[in-house]
C-alpha cells in the first residue's frame, strides 16, 4: 500500500480553508498580558493571537509595545491584525474585559486551578497570561473567574508564557469548534 502524496495549499485554497473556519467558530476570545515583559514573548503572543482571532489583547505598563523592534522580530507584522489596547495595571484589564461581556480566566499555576481543559469555556472568553517568572499577579488572579493550569507530564515546571499561551488559546478554539461539530453547525468540506 502506498501513501497518499501530499501537497501544501496554494495562496487561493489558504483563503478558502481560513475563511471556512472563520464561518465554523463562533464566539469572541480575547487575552490580558500582564506584566509579561520578554518582547519575543509579547511578539509571540500578537502572532498567535492574530493567527485565532483574538482581539482585543490588554497589555500592562510594563509590557514591551508592539513596535518595540524585538516584539517585531517574532510578531512579523501580524500585530496589525490585532487590536491591541493598552492599560495600566492588570486588574484595569480585568474590569475592561468583563464591561465588554468576556469571562475572564488566568492561566497560572496556583492554588485552587483547575486544569483548563475542565473549565468551562461556553461564551466569551478572555485568557490572562503573566509575568515569566512571577507569573499573574496576586490582585489579578483574585479578581479572574477562574484560574487554570495546563497539565504536564515531563520533569519541567511550567511552559515558556508564548507556548503556555498558545497551547491555552488553542483549547479555547478547539472547544468551540468540538461543540459546533455535536450541534452540527459548520460545513462538511473545509477545502471544497
Amino acid at each position: 500500500m502506498t501513501a497518499p502524496t501530499s501537497r501544501s495549499l496554494g495562496s487561493t485554497e489558504l483563503k478558502r480553508l481560513h475563511r471556512e473556519w472563520r464561518r465554523r467558530t463562533p464566539g469572541r476570545v480575547a487575552l490580558i498580558l500582564d506584566d509579561v515583559q520578554g518582547p519575543f514573548n509579547v511578539g509571540a503572543l500578537l502572532r498567535t493571537a492574530a493567527a485565532w482571532r483574538v482581539e482585543p489583547v490588554w497589555i500592562t505598563e510594563r509590557c514591551p509595545r508592539p513596535g518595540d523592534a524585538k516584539t517585531q522580530k517574532t510578531a512579523l507584522g501580524s500585530d496589525r491584525f490585532v487590536e491591541v489596547r493598552a492599560v495600566e495595571r492588570g486588574v484595569d484589564a480585568v474590569a475592561a474585559a468583563r464591561g465588554a461581556g468576556f469571562r475572564v480566566i488566568a492561566v497560572e499555576l496556583a492554588d485552587g486551578a483547575r486544569p483548563l481543559h475542565e473549565i468551562d469555556l461556553a461564551g466569551d472568553i478572555c485568557l490572562v497570561l503573566g509575568h515569566e517568572d512571577r507569573g499573574v499577579g496576586a490582585d489579578v488572579l483574585a479578581a479572574c473567574d477562574a484560574v487554570a493550569f495546563l497539565p504536564q507530564l515531563g520533569r519541567i515546571g511550567s511552559l515558556n508564557v508564548a507556548t503556555a499561551g498558545a497551547v491555552a488559546l488553542y483549547e479555547v478554539r478547539r472547544r468551540t469548534w468540538t461543540t459546533a461539530e455535536s450541534t452540527g453547525v459548520g460545513g462538511d468540506d473545509l477545502l471544497g
